[in-house]
């Protein structure tokens, strides 16, 4: 994705937080789980002020990305959203796993 076009996305994506967060059932059942425990609010902080760090733009649920965002001194959170006319589709929220991602969990690991 272009710098352009990657601000653009970050900016509508915001704009839709803004009006509304939905969270979809999946979502709300990985943020549940008792090993993370995610709070609606720091899926916003992640939204808020964190960056996207893959996009898919071809989702058949519509364009949407995933976000890597700092919520507290020792906890990062990966968001996947896809902004909407009139509100944010929190996909699903999970805590990642240094097995799986590198350079402070913003980039996969190979395999």
């Amino acid at each position: 994705m272009g710098r352009t076009n990657h601000n653009v996305f970050l900016s509508l994506i915001r704009k839709s937080a803004k009006k509304r967060c939905l969270f979809l059932p999946h979502a709300v059942r990985q943020m549940s789980r008792p090993d993370r425990m995610i709070s609606p609010q720091e899926v916003k902080t992640v939204v808020m002020k964190g960056e996207i760090i893959e996009d898919y733009p071809n989702d058949p649920r519509g364009h949407s990305c995933l976000m890597c965002g700092e919520v507290s001194a020792h906890r990062v959170l990966h968001v996947v959203c896809s902004p909407k006319e009139e509100y944010l589709a929190i996909i699903t929220a999970y805590l990642p796993s240094v097995d799986e991602w590198e350079d402070n969990f913003k980039k996969r690991k190979r395999p």
